[in-house]
């Protein structure tokens, strides 16, 4: 049977795994006959589907909503704002949960509680109303921690920023599908004899709470908590591995691969190559406040935080200011808020090829030139967003009529090299803090415990949605020009990623 490979030489089919750490050092996509492949897919299907809920109302406020509860330009505004301040706070504390309970279990918990408020959406009849169902309901952006951290715990070094990359990137175009998915709902409902007061009310019922429950069911039920099955016993089977090690069979001493068959699917038991990085034994454990401190302390903690702060914080402030410009910009008899939903849906939709091409070629950059070349690729990105962030911000404010063809081009564009560093930057987090408190198992190769790698994603996390309030004030106190809230942005985004050059990041 051939083995299914990306261009990369990524195994695309077949299970290899790493009797070290059991971790799957292959990406079997195309088969759901092994943990690595459900629970690969579940990870992004959890954050997906969070999107039908936390960005429901932005397709929809730039018009009826707005006009429905009455609202001005600055509640718009202060709703989006609103809308990532929840996220922001849970982003922080998943980390420590994951470390507890472990991803499963917290992302369905996470999407079972953001099921509450997009049930209660039809409630809001006032700004206030808006603002409070706004908020609970951004707990659901606090499932992409519980995502990268599936992902990272089910796979190995050499794929786990492509596997990253797919399950935000995948995960990421629910942004785009709510968009379209909100306003065809809304348009159907309508058609169907309801009113704009009514049927704004009844899409939320109708999509993002049966499709939240759902799926956090099925992520009770199919998934796994780790390659060593509970969560509670992810170091042990490390540790007996280890103990282990000499009783390897010849074939794992003279660098073969002992191969056996699951049904359609070939398993690969890969030999133990020279330990190259802490990665590969790195075990998390329940975080202390003296292991958080030394995680904040540490400066390479800050590169992909301030890096992520830059790229999804933008990308967070776009997916919720886009479709309100291109209103604003282009209304006319034909231009409606229809069409700039399903133009503003774009940004997001883009995700599903941006972002794990980022975690691909940051995969590609570590084979060659090591954890300097993921960073210089994340930096370059994040300055080439910048720069095209401020061309466009520019060409809105220059041109009292802007080509709408030239304003698509120039989104993809920013959408690019936005949505790609975002990969690259999750393909960078598990080298920075794979391990701060030392603790190790007596052994020749030591298994590392250690919670940073937890920590670090929560704080990345939550850096991105810090950054995604931050754009959005700039989009709230600079609605005029038009552009203006771009090109501040850009120049803020560049700034940043130029400072970030001066911090060193280890070799491998």
């Amino acid at each position: 049977m051939a083995s299914l490979t990306s261009p990369g030489g990524i195994n695309l089919r077949d299970v290899v795994v790493n009797p070290a750490n059991s971790k799957c050092s292959s990406l079997p996509l195309f088969s759901l006959r092994n943990p690595y492949s459900v629970n690969f897919h579940l990870s992004w299907l959890g954050f997906f589907v969070a999107f039908l809920s936390w960005f429901a109302f932005s397709p929809l406020i730039p018009d009826v909503i707005k006009q429905d509860l009455r609202l001005t330009s600055a509640q718009v505004g202060n709703s989006n704002v609103v809308s990532l301040c929840a996220t922001l706070l849970v982003r922080v504390i998943a980390g420590p949960l994951v470390d507890r309970f472990g991803p499963r279990k917290v992302m369905a918990g996470l999407l079972i509680c953001g099921a509450i408020p997009s049930g209660l959406a039809g409630t809001a009849h006032t700004a206030s109303g808006l603002y409070i169902i706004r908020f609970f309901i951004g707990i659901l952006g606090g499932t992409f921690v519980a995502c990268q951290a599936w992902t990272t715990a089910f796979f190995d070094k050499n794929v786990v920023g492509t596997a990253n990359a797919l399950a935000g990137g995948w995960g990421n175009a629910g942004g785009g599908v709510t968009f379209i998915v909100m306003i065809a709902l809304y348009n159907s409902l309508l058609s169907d004899g309801l009113t704009p007061h009514v049927a704004w009310r009844a899409a939320f019922a109708i999509v993002p709470v049966p499709f939240l429950l759902t799926v956090a069911a099925a992520i009770l039920v199919l998934g796994t908590d780790h390659p060593a099955g509970r969560w509670s016993d992810r170091h042990k089977a490390i540790a007996y591995r280890i103990k282990n090690a000499d009783a390897l069979p010849a074939s794992h001493e003279h660098n073969d691969d002992a191969i056996k068959k699951e049904g359609d699917i070939q398993v690969t038991v890969s030999a133990v190559q020279a330990l190259e990085s802490e990665l590969d034994f790195a075990v998390n454990e329940p975080v202390t406040w003296a292991l958080a401190a030394k995680v904040v302390a540490r400066p390479l903690t800050w590169l992909p935080s301030l890096a992520y702060l830059t790229t999804f914080g933008y990308e967070l402030a776009i997916d919720a200011n886009l479709a309100n410009v291109l209103f604003t910009l282009y209304e006319s008899p034909t231009f409606g808020q229809t069409k700039a939903g399903y133009i503003a849906s774009i940004f997001g939709f883009l995700n599903i090829f941006t972002r794990p091409l980022g975690g691909y070629f940051g995969d590609l950059t570590y084979t060659k030139f090591g954890v300097p070349g993921k960073k210089y690729l994340l930096l370059i990105l994040g300055i080439a967003q910048g720069l095209l962030s401020i061309g466009l911000g520019l060409y809105i404010d220059n041109n009292q009529h802007p080509s709408l063809t030239v304003l698509i081009v120039l989104l993809i564009l920013v959408a690019f090299v936005c949505e790609a560093a975002n990969g690259v930057n999750f393909s960078l987090v598990p080298h920075c803090n794979p391990c701060s408190n030392g603790l190790m198992v007596s052994s020749d190769v030591k298994p590392v415990r250690c919670a940073a790698d937890r920590p670090q994603s929560g704080i990345v996390g939550g850096m991105g949605n810090f950054g995604g309030i931050m754009f959005a004030m700039i989009f709230r106190f600079q609605p005029a020009p038009l552009g203006k809230a771009f090109w501040i942005s850009g120049i803020v985004a560049v700034g940043i990623n130029l400072l970030l050059s001066i911090i060193r990041v280890p070799r491998v």
